[in-house]
């Protein structure tokens, strides 16, 4: 289970220093650090799990939700790559649990295409299939035509060109424009090219 400090506040609540009985459970392994005043308490919880918590407001995205989809081939073991908006700069951070990457994307499209899951005791968002392949080429230099767009896509990132024919395409066609990318709106041709 995952608590910050102002959780740990009440649970430590009848020891005269709190900072002091949080630093014994450290000690003790009963209390993993996760980030700054974030603590987990199971040294098995997937990263996946925390990855909101240590950062945020934020939802998994990118390489991290394309290789959950089966989308690119390169497994992603422990690196949680997650989607922000406002922050202005990349954020990095490394725990037991894994490596944790944030990067932002535009405020208007942070909200669109994220779903919620509940597990065990967790809760954590990541992006629709279609939203991390936006997301992932929104944050990527921009291609100078189609075919550039079609080399970066199956080649470059090595997208499966049968998950790629399963994506909803009208909801591509809808989401795309609005990063105001010069990526995205390639997308939006390129499918509108093999349709």
């Amino acid at each position: 289970m995952i608590y910050s400090f102002d959780d740990l506040k009440i649970k430590f609540s009848k020891y005269a220093n709190i900072k002091d009985k949080i630093r014994r459970e450290v000690r003790a392994g009963r209390l993993i650090p996760v980030a700054r005043e974030l603590y987990e308490t199971d040294p098995t919880t997937e990263g996946h799990y925390l990855a909101g918590r240590i950062f945020g407001p934020s939802y998994l995205s990118f390489d991290y939700a394309l290789y959950v989809y089966s989308l690119i081939p390169e497994a992603v073991y422990r690196t949680y790559t997650s989607a922000t908006f406002h922050k202005r700069k990349k954020k990095k951070y490394q725990n037991s649990f894994g490596l944790f990457l944030y990067r932002d994307v535009p405020a208007n499209v942070y909200p669109l295409g994220v779903l919620i899951y509940k597990e065990k005791d967790y809760s954590y968002q990541i992006a629709t299939p279609e939203k991390a392949l936006c997301d992932k080429l929104y944050t990527l230099p921009p291609v100078r035509s189609l075919t550039d767009l079609k080399n970066l896509l199956f080649k470059d990132l090595r997208i499966d060109e049968e998950g790629f024919a399963k994506l909803n395409k009208e909801t591509l066609e809808k989401m795309a424009p609005l990063y105001h990318s010069t990526n995205l709106h390639m997308l939006v041709k390129f499918i509108r090219s093999v349709l």
